[in-house]
């Protein structure tokens, strides 16, 4: 039986990954601390995605290691031996990280590094998939020529029109501090594929989604803003008159195209994932979708300032994965991510009520 090592297992991709896994009959190995708890508090604690994982999986290993500790990943990955590694563990708030500056460095950059060495010296031949983010491009998409329409942001430019391709370039602008620990991270991964042949990928993910996200205002964007309509919570909207525009893309479409990659990996690559230009919207257009879905009007409040580093308008160009593995594709629309969400939310908070 083939063995699947996942970091931040219990967290949204992490956890996709785990289950689409085990259903192909692959044994599932987990490391995850429950570090979100710690950096968002409660709301952000997944320790119910670890336990649901438990429960659905048959023999599913659980590691409970910070990707920090060096010498427990490097056991750990010389003990399993896993088959494949998928690298899901982060510290994912681009907010959050100007305060937690060595925090986030630690967990994005020096936790990568971790996991890459301990793979060369445990298993070079494995395929290592890391979760990298959109945000290794700074503000730089924000250059683009741009044309406001009523609900959102768009390209002006027709040769943009399909987004944003890995060849755009990822200095001289800026990021964010999380955007820069991720930098850092991504062209780890990509030079453990170039330098040392191994067979590794850095997927720049738009915006990642789906039911088992523990959205909190600093991270999740569609979960926390679906969460906010249905407990009749303030959302608050950052700048761009919330035109500004994200591609959104079901946890499972991302598993699949990880279990694409594994089949038949490369080394050093890059990839835009994001659901592309038909699951994008902006803000005020996801107000829009929930609002129909619930028949809740969308509590907000306008802030004019938008976030440091924000990108006002950013779609993932997807030509490039599809060329590499013509097989894969977007199965889950804009509409079921919300639906999905939506009802997710429903039974989370039924459970705490």
């Amino acid at each position: 039986m083939k063995k699947l090592l996942v970091t931040g297992s219990s967290g949204l991709i992490g956890s996709e990954v785990c289950l689409y896994f085990a259903n192909s009959g692959w044994q599932i190995h987990g490391i995850d601390n429950n570090q979100r708890a710690t950096f968002f508090g409660p709301k952000g604690d997944t320790r119910w995605n670890q336990h649901r994982l438990a429960g659905k999986i048959k023999d599913f290993h659980h590691h409970e290691l910070d990707i920090r500790d060096r010498q427990g990943i490097l056991d750990v990955l010389k003990e399993v031996k896993p088959d494949a590694i998928v690298h899901a563990a982060a510290q994912p708030s681009h907010d959050l990280a100007a305060s937690i500056p060595f925090a986030d460095f630690d967990t994005n950059a020096v936790g990568t590094l971790n996991l890459l060495e301990a793979a060369r010296q445990a298993v070079p031949e494995s395929p290592f998939a890391s979760l990298s983010t959109n945000k290794v491009y700074g503000d730089a998409p924000n250059e683009l020529p741009l044309v406001e329409l009523d609900t959102r942001w768009d390209y002006a430019d027709p040769a943009d029109y399909t987004g944003i391709r890995e060849t755009f370039r990822i200095d001289q602008s800026k990021h964010s501090i999380f955007g820069a620990s991720k930098v850092a991270a991504d062209v780890m991964v990509q030079e453990y594929g170039r330098y040392f042949g191994l067979p590794t990928c850095a997927l720049r993910g738009g915006c990642l989604t789906g039911p088992s996200h523990s959205g909190v205002e600093l991270h999740g964007f569609l979960s926390y803003l679906i969460k906010c309509n249905l407990t009749e919570t303030k959302y608050n909207v950052f700048g761009y008159k919330g035109k500004q525009v994200r591609d959104n893309i079901h946890s499972y479409d991302v598993a699949r195209f990880i279990a694409a990659f594994i089949e038949s990996p490369r080394a050093g690559e890059v990839y835009n994932i994001g659901g592309g230009r038909n699951n994008s919207c902006s803000i005020i257009e996801a107000f829009s979708r929930i609002e129909a879905l619930s028949s809740k009007k969308m509590i907000y409040e306008y802030v004019d300032q938008n976030r440091s580093g924000d990108h006002i308008c950013y779609i993932s160009d997807l030509s490039k994965m599809k060329t590499h593995y013509p097989l894969w594709d977007i199965t889950k629309s804009l509409d079921d991510i919300f639906q999905e969400i939506y009802a997710s939310w429903e039974d989370r908070v039924a459970v705490a009520n």
